[in-house]
């Protein structure tokens, strides 16, 4: 993610708003000036910390809440504190073992079974949601592929990959098909792309459309077509996530309104959003940070999202983090993503 790294701030604003960030992550409470003036280190009268701290509210950084003289930091304070002052904390090789070892005693009858695992272990650790999303196949090997025939000329095409992974998409064509020709369809693309990739059959489909048309049967250019739909659809209708622990953020002071819970869960449920903004995450690089209205959807505006891809044998296969509040403990949260990411991607590989 791009952010503009203010170099309007001085050295002692920084001091000033980095204690005032950690203090709140901390306390829950408005942070007032005595606070600043006992933490921070500066020998500063109260009137240049309220000055301070007015420069910073005009700035967006901070804001007061009508009901106290202290401040809180605003979004855009949490994101030039994670980006500029944050001290990360490493994660002890207690918890790296601990991660490791529960990774590495998940049931596996496929990837979600591990992913399932993984967001329930993350969960715990950090006391938030823990998000997952099952590893995505397109660099796994295609093993079967079957259609069956649906009302309104649709057709339901199966797909298993390594024997195990099973993916589920609905095409529409242009007229009906029977239940034989769906077989001999299938039977065809069977013979074509078993053992192949997703990309390495998309590739070979252009090339047989382009060059073999004229010698292929009906029923092969039919097949044919019908891949290429099913086989160049956008990945994201196969995205899908496994989360845990969502009443961990009933507890958050920013979350526990009634009707803002609501609209969470109905949207972890709904899952549109989030596939959204996991999918940002899984084409980026490293950890990934949403702080309130950054997500872009408004159900999110008082959580933070914290995401890192994890890696297959070909690349990156699928995304792990966490959902919470804006107050989080970022300087603990950030690293557990990272290791946990790393964890599973070695956990996963071992097994396949």
């Amino acid at each position: 993610m791009a952010h503009d790294h203010d170099d309007i701030l001085s050295d002692r604003a920084r001091q000033l708003l980095r204690v005032l960030v950690e203090s709140y992550i901390r306390d829950g409470q408005p942070v007032g000036s005595r606070t600043l003036s006992r933490d921070s280190g500066l020998s500063l009268s109260s009137a240049t910390i309220r000055n301070v701290m007015a420069d910073l509210e005009e700035l967006g950084f901070v804001a007061s809440p009508h009901t106290s003289s202290g401040r809180i930091p605003t979004d855009r304070g949490y994101r030039f504190f994670v980006d500029t002052l944050l001290r990360v904390q490493p994660v002890d090789q207690l918890a790296v073992d601990e991660l490791r070892r529960h990774l590495g005693a998940a049931p596996f009858e496929n990837s979600k079974s591990l992913v399932s695992t993984a967001s329930q272990v993350l969960s715990n650790f950090t006391r938030l949601a823990g998000v997952v999303t099952v590893p995505k196949a397109q660099g796994a090997a295609i093993t079967h592929i079957e259609f069956v025939g649906l009302s309104d000329n649709r057709v339901l095409v199966v797909l298993v990959f390594n024997g195990r992974e099973v993916q589920n998409r609905i095409v529409r064509l242009d007229r009906h098909h029977g239940a034989d020709e769906l077989k001999r369809a299938a039977n065809f693309l069977n013979e074509q792309f078993v053992g192949r990739t997703l990309d390495q059959a998309r590739a070979e489909i252009l090339r047989q459309l382009q060059e073999a048309r004229e010698t292929m049967n009906a029923m092969m250019v039919e097949a044919i077509s019908v891949a290429q739909q099913a086989f160049q659809q956008d990945v994201r209708p196969g995205l899908e996530y496994v989360i845990a622990g969502e009443t961990n953020l009933m507890g958050a002071a920013h979350l526990n309104n009634v009707d803002k819970l609501r609209r969470l869960f109905e949207a972890f449920n709904e899952k549109r959003d989030f596939l959204n903004l996991l999918d940002q995450s899984l084409h980026a690089e490293g950890v990934q940070i949403f702080i309130g209205q950054e997500s872009g959807f408004q159900v999110l505006d008082d959580c933070s999202v914290v995401t890192a891809p994890y890696r297959g044998d070909d690349g990156v296969v699928g995304v792990i983090g966490v959902i919470g509040p804006t107050r989080m403990a970022y300087e603990r949260i950030i690293p557990i993503v990272d290791i946990t990411a790393k964890l599973l991607g070695s956990a996963l590989n071992s097994r396949l």
